[in-house]
Parts: structure tokens; C-alpha cells; sequence
């Protein structure tokens, strides 16, 4: 693939669920599991993929919304696809779906160890509003913090 045009970003089937749980288990350390990407789609969750014509997902975001505010849950891509600008489709995809919904805000965290995604989110506007200490599982034991992030719409 040689980069984000050629992809679709629309919603979330169970169709695209093996594509999706793929991705996910190549990118996260504790990867979520099927019943958790279900139960987003069941809830009504902004559940979304860039996949190309043929169904191959390449990236996927999952966003729920409370009152007025939109939190990113998850969001990855293909490992072979990172730095392709698909990330930032997403993003700038579920950051205009929340300000179309009348969201005040925008929250996420992200491990304190991935930089490319810090610096995707504070490039999208996005600032750092606090730390939750040793969050993460991480790969080498021990625990990892959450940089807590917002974005104010």
C-alpha cells in the first residue's frame, strides 16, 4: 500500500473484526481482546477502520462518547502502514465526528514509551494533562505510565 488514499475510513463491522484483532495483537503489548472490540460495536461506540476496496483493514479507532466529551479508547495501525499518514486520518476523522457531536473535549492516554504516537497526538493539538503512574503492563515486567492527553475542541 503505498499510503492513506487509496484507503475508506468508515465504520466498524464484525465482518472486519479478524483484520482489526491482527493489528492489534502486532501493536500492544496486552492486546484487547475480541469480547472488548465486540462490545464496543454492541454499545454504539465510534468504531471505525481505513480499510482498502478489497476489505484489508489497515487501521482502526475506537471512541466513546460520555455526555460531552469524546474519549479515544484505541486506535492502531498496521505495522507495514505505519507513518503512511493513516493515524492521522483517523484522528482528524474522530477529533471533527466529536466537535460534529457537540463534544467539549477530546481525551485519550497513550503509553509514556511511544513517542511517534505523543508527538501524532500533540501535532493534532493535543496537550498533556497529567500522568497516571505505572498503567501499563510492559513488555521487560514491571508496569509503564499513561500520559493522560486532551484535546479541547
Amino acid at each position: 500500500m503505498a499510503g492513506s488514499s487509496g484507503l475508506t475510513l468508515r465504520p466498524m463491522t464484525s465482518a472486519d473484526l479478524p483484520g482489526v484483532l491482527a493489528i492489534e495483537r502486532q501493536v500492544q503489548f496486552a492486546p484487547w481482546s475480541e469480547k472488548l472490540f465486540v462490545d464496543g460495536l454492541e454499545r454504539g461506540h465510534d468504531c471505525r477502520v481505513a480499510a482498502d476496496d478489497g476489505g484489508a483493514v489497515y487501521g482502526f479507532s475506537v471512541v466513546q462518547y460520555i455526555l460531552d466529551e469524546a474519549h479515544l479508547l484505541n486506535i492502531a495501525v498496521d505495522p507495514g502502514s505505519q507513518g503512511k499518514g493513516i493515524g492521522r486520518r483517523l484522528l482528524t476523522a474522530l477529533t471533527e465526528e466529536a466537535a460534529g457531536k457537540s463534544s467539549s473535549t477530546v481525551f485519550l492516554e497513550v503509553r509514556s514509551g511511544n513517542a511517534n504516537a505523543i508527538r501524532m497526538y500533540q501535532m493534532a493539538g493535543f496537550n498533556e494533562i497529567g500522568l497516571r503512574k505505572n498503567y501499563y503492563p510492559a513488555p521487560q515486567g514491571g508496569k509503564e505510565h499513561a500520559v493522560m492527553m486532551a484535546l479541547v475542541l
